[in-house]
């Protein structure tokens, strides 16, 4: 352990392996298996700790894939002779599309909420400091681990990128995979309208391929989920066993730590969190910070992110988490934008200051993301080390100080 009360590597490591052991997958017995041992950490350190239930459905590939999958029978179906087929191949295209972009842009998720299974999922919220201060960090990161998939396949990227290394250069923005979940299915719908075969063709393809993509994430085991997210839920308890050695936050801040649950199936377990919790957390007051796999050489506090539309980060915030990397010692990368999505974008949709924090390796990708190999073994426990001493410095930097004093955003 450090002076400051921060984990040593080594004991960043036991925490991850011994989670890892766990199979973790969104909304199952693992996962609560996980949330128990992390909140009987967080108890022993005398936070303010509660497991909250929340129901979910706990898959991604259903909510998607039921959609593209439509939208391929709808580009068949527009095969066929007659402007009555061609119409309702289109209406077909069409709702695909729409659930499409309800579910990954925001929306009111009707499909995975209305219509398909839910379970429970286990949040774990601990607290720390006075209820009543002035000030409230949340710091999130997730217990829960993906499935994996072909086209999570390591290389897919970093063959590329060995191949062009002009590209990696000037690439600061990561791939819009899931543009193709919407794209195929409009393609059927214009085609349909338009009797354009080769828009049809073309769409009715794409939309077969991701139906195919998401039937082999779901046929698929659990990954162990040590880098992601493990190594988020390891810097917060590390940020925890800090904040117990010097008694508790900075006087005039409340420390919220949460891990959630089902961030695997599209961040609904902080969906639920905010539903829960948000309408108590006044926006001018609280500011938000996401760990997400923090176990690649290279820290990075992320830009904007976003499946379907890119959506940045505070530039205020963005920058005072610069300001608090230079002061801890901690080199911090800036400058890239995932076209993916973390608990972050929740709170930042939410109206609050907020940033999300991830690292990647020499390709400016997460290692071993969505694969076997993450494992314990394989994670950079230095960057995780870091990442737990500038959230100790966030934390310290946020405490309220007379005006002009500080590097508070």
């Amino acid at each position: 352990m450090s002076p400051e009360g921060l984990l040593s590597e080594a004991e960043l490591y036991e925490r991850v392996a011994r989670l890892a052991a766990l199979d973790r997958p969104s909304a199952s017995p693992g996962e609560l298996a996980a949330a128990e041992l992390i909140a009987g950490e967080l108890r022993e350190l005398g936070a303010r700790v509660r497991i909250e239930p929340e129901r979910v459905h706990g898959t991604h590939w259903w909510p998607t894939g039921l959609p593209v999958a439509l939208g391929t029978l709808a580009g068949l179906l527009a095969r066929r002779d007659g402007a009555s087929a061609r119409l309702i191949a289109a209406a077909l295209a069409g709702l695909s599309v729409a659930a499409v972009v309800d579910d990954l842009g925001g929306g009111k998720r009707w499909l995975r909420r209305r219509v398909l299974p839910q379970r429970d999922t286990a949040n774990v919220v601990a607290e720390l400091g006075d209820p009543a201060a002035e000030q409230t960090v949340l710091i999130t990161a997730h217990h829960d681990a993906a499935h994996s998939g072909l086209i999570f396949h390591p290389e897919l990227a970093r063959a590329f990128f060995r191949r062009f290394p002009g590209l990696l250069e000037r690439a600061n923005t990561s791939p819009p995979l899931m543009w193709g979940a919407v794209g195929g299915p409009a393609l059927v719908a214009l085609g349909a309208l338009s009797g354009r075969r080769t828009l049809r063709r073309i769409g009715t393809g794409v939309s077969a391929g991701y139906a195919a993509a998401f039937v082999d994430i779901g046929l698929r085991a659990t990954v162990p989920g040590a880098n992601d997210n493990l190594t988020g839920v390891a810097a917060i308890l590390s940020l925890a066993h800090a904040l117990a050695a010097a008694g508790g936050p900075p006087p005039g801040v409340r420390v919220i730590l949460l891990s959630a649950g089902a961030e695997e199936s599209h961040q609904e377990g902080m969906n639920a969190f905010a539903e829960r919790h948000f309408p108590s957390l006044p926006v001018e007051s609280t500011h938000v910070f996401c760990l997400d796999t923090l176990g690649s050489p290279r820290l990075v506090v992320l830009e904007g992110e976003g499946m379907l539309r890119m959506e940045d980060y505070p530039v205020s915030i963005r920058d005072f988490v610069g300001r608090c990397a230079e002061e801890a010692c901690v080199d911090l990368q800036r400058g890239l934008r995932f076209r993916n999505a973390t608990d972050g974008l929740v709170a930042l949709r939410a109206g609050y200051r907020c940033a999300t924090i991830v690292s990647v390796d020499e390709f400016k990708v997460p290692t071993d993301y969505h694969w076997p190999t993450d494992t314990a073994d394989r994670v950079d426990y230095a960057r995780v080390a870091d990442g737990a001493r500038l959230c100790l410095q966030l934390v310290r930097r946020l405490a309220p100080a007379p005006s002009g004093e500080g590097a508070r955003p």
